[in-house]
């Protein structure tokens, strides 16, 4: 009896300690740091006059560290941070880079924890270097507004939208449009104004790829990234 007794009583204390911790799956997964304040130098579309740039941001700040974040900052030749020039990690919300002369560059941010956790990247900005004797710099890439690269849109009417940028303010930026199902669509307008162009996308199941190429008012031009869209 004793014995049957026992096999009860470390049953019972086994039920209790799997019901008092058994269920405790540990701490919280980490959460991403938050993105980082508002960009105080170089802003969108700037020229800057020299070519020693300090790059300065608003503190971010992690939910779960406090304040103990670094910054990866990235600096590249195109809008999509492939031809990538310079990144840093870093500990304040600036830091001063030395560049090129009379060129176009993009950068962005991520805010990094203390286990190396990144936030989203900030908006992507352009900055125009001026060189010696500058008088007109080349207008940047146009910047994607919609459709999203590789979004599902319905056929038919599709409303192709973007942003120009020119570091010059009283250049007049003109647009060609290239769109069509090959990876390297033709050119179906040129020299417009406008920042929206309609295209005709008819077939449903069907990719169509669209780039646009920038040129200002002294006809330097940039060239555009190709996008893309998949019909429904």
């Amino acid at each position: 009896m004793n014995r049957l007794n026992n096999k009860y009583i470390g049953l019972l204390i086994t039920v209790i300690l799997f019901s008092c911790g058994g269920g405790d799956d540990g701490p919280p997964p980490n959460q991403l740091p938050g993105l980082i304040g508002t960009v105080q130098f170089p802003t969108a579309n700037l020229l800057c006059i020299d070519n020693n740039i300090t790059f300065d941001w608003n503190d971010a700040t992690d939910a779960e560290d406090g304040n103990n974040v670094t910054y990866r900052i990235t600096i590249a030749r195109d809008r999509d941070l492939t031809d990538i020039v310079e990144t840093r990690i870093v500990a304040t919300s600036q830091v001063t880079i030395l560049l090129d002369r009379n060129m176009a560059f993009y950068w962005n941010v991520v805010t990094r924890d203390s286990e190396g956790l990144e936030s989203e990247p900030s908006p992507t900005l352009a900055f125009f270097t001026m060189g010696d004797g500058e008088t007109n710099s080349v207008p940047f890439t146009a910047a994607l507004v919609a459709p999203g690269d590789d979004a599902n849109v319905p056929s038919g009417t599709v409303t192709l939208s973007w942003l120009g940028g020119d570091a010059n303010p009283n250049d007049i930026l003109m647009y060609d449009v290239f769109f069509g199902t090959n990876p390297n669509p033709p050119m179906i307008s040129s020299d417009i104004t406008d920042e929206t162009f309609d295209v005709m996308a008819p077939d449903a199941a069907t990719t169509y790829y669209w780039r646009i190429n920038t040129t200002d008012g002294s006809g330097s031009r940039s060239i555009g990234r190709v996008w893309q869209f998949i019909t429904n």
